[in-house]
């Protein structure tokens, strides 16, 4: 009887010590589809390494951060070098952003351990001063970096623009003088000054391509001359309307001079009504035509209406222009009239008044546009088939929306994008305003 009882425990025990066994056997393991048994289980603790570096790269910092305190081999493959090559500093203050600040104990980890490995580097930063301060203070500590790009973004506020030009200066020059492998920089709404610009060119003349510093306001005319001087493979530069003048183009245009494939030029009213722009004259845009054939001119406008008197009054070799702002009748037509070179055309708000005349002038004159933007403007539908019909098929980008269209006795908003889709060759709707 005793010997039936112990029998009868170790047979009910075994399930148990059986099932245990399983769980401790799939401790570290999953199922693939969700369901136990029905597929092969993954074996975490024993993924290949370049599988695990592959998912810590799609990892957001603090998750990955959190995954490197799995084990052992997790937190050397959160080591790795390839995995801080690419990496964004957030930096804010509590109280006041909506950001997500980067924690100060990674910050320092990083550069402690990661400075040399950091190549493509970004700071992000609030409206607040504390948070371009930290920016600049980490920038400072950057002396074992070799970096190739480098991003410093206000999300708000110019924030760096409270600075001290010596911090910010300060701060970097360290990576200026280390890196020597500077190929990419925007530096926009900083107090970047000439002789920071001086320090560039000295240490990464070789490799600087794309140079961004629009409302930088300690920037002259000579330090971008220092700049296109010796950093003879500048392809992209970035300044502001106020900044550029027929001197500058002269000397952009003459043979010791970069070849630009990219001029972007901010033209922003800082205190409306109350700047008058200067006027850039035609040969000077001719002369930089004829050094650099094929440089794309970007102009962005945020102007009041009355602001734009001295532009586009004679032929203007520009090839994309965004209006942020609302832009007039009259202006839109010495677009069509002068700027023969125009790829693209964005107009975020014209008024009441149907731009059927002005477009279609732009459709006659403008013999490379391809792309074109209508905001809160006014076209008939009559016109703006007849604008698409001189286009034709070149106009790869068409972002109307449909409260822009008026429809008229000829064509309902039906028969239009059928209209318009015939003469694209291809099947073409107007945008749909959201209604949240």
């Amino acid at each position: 009887m005793k010997r039936a009882r112990q029998k009868a425990v170790v047979e009910n025990e075994a399930p148990q010590t059986s099932q245990k066994s399983k769980r401790q056997k799939t401790h570290f393991s999953g199922s693939v589809s969700g369901k136990s048994g029905s597929q092969p289980s993954v074996d975490w603790e024993s993924l290949p390494h370049h599988v695990i570096l592959r998912i810590f790269q799609f990892l957001p910092l603090v998750d990955r951060a959190r995954a490197s305190s799995v084990c052992r081999r997790w937190n050397e493959i959160f080591h790795i070098p390839d995995l801080w090559r690419r990496f964004e500093f957030e930096l804010s203050q509590p109280a006041t952003s909506y950001l997500k600040s980067t924690h100060p104990d990674l910050i320092q980890q990083i550069i402690k351990r990661h400075a040399d490995h950091l190549q493509y580097v970004s700071f992000k930063v609030d409206s607040s001063t504390e948070s371009a301060e930290a920016a600049c203070n980490i920038l400072s500590q950057l002396v074992n970096c070799s970096i190739k790009t480098l991003g410093l973004i206000s999300t708000a506020k110019p924030s760096f623009m409270n600075v001290s030009k010596a911090h910010f200066a300060s701060a970097l020059t360290v990576v200026f003088v280390n890196s020597k492998s500077l190929s990419s920089i925007k530096i926009d709404d900083t107090p970047l000054d000439d002789p920071s610009l001086k320090v560039l060119v000295a240490n990464n003349s070789d490799t600087l391509k794309l140079l961004k510093m629009s409302s930088c306001p300690h920037v002259s005319p000579a330090g971008i001359l220092c700049v296109a001087d010796q950093c003879h493979g500048l392809k992209e530069l970035a300044l502001n309307y106020y900044i550029l003048s027929d001197e500058l183009l002269l000397a952009l245009s003459s043979e010791k001079h970069v070849d630009l494939e990219h001029l972007r030029i901010d033209v922003v009213s800082e205190n409306p009504g109350q700047v008058e722009f200067h006027t850039i004259k035609k040969q000077s845009w001719d002369a930089l035509i004829k050094h650099s054939p094929k440089v794309n001119i970007v102009m962005y406008f945020f102007l009041y209406e009355e602001e734009f008197d001295a532009f586009f009054r004679e032929e203007t070799p520009v090839t994309h222009l965004y209006f942020g702002r609302a832009v007039s009748k009259a202006m839109l037509g010495r677009i069509g009239m002068n700027c023969p070179r125009l790829i693209e055309l964005v107009v975020c708000a014209n008024g009441l008044q149907p731009l059927d005349d002005e477009l279609i002038r732009i459709a006659e004159r403008c013999k490379n546009l391809t792309a074109m933007g209508l905001g809160e403007c006014e076209v008939t539908c009559r016109g703006f088939i007849e604008f698409v019909k001189m286009c034709g098929g070149r106009l790869t980008q068409l972002s109307i929306m449909e409260e822009v269209l008026i429809p008229d006795n000829d064509y309902s908003l039906d028969r239009l994008h059928l209209e318009v889709s015939k003469h694209l060759g291809r099947m073409w709707f107007p945008d749909m305003m959201p209604t949240w």
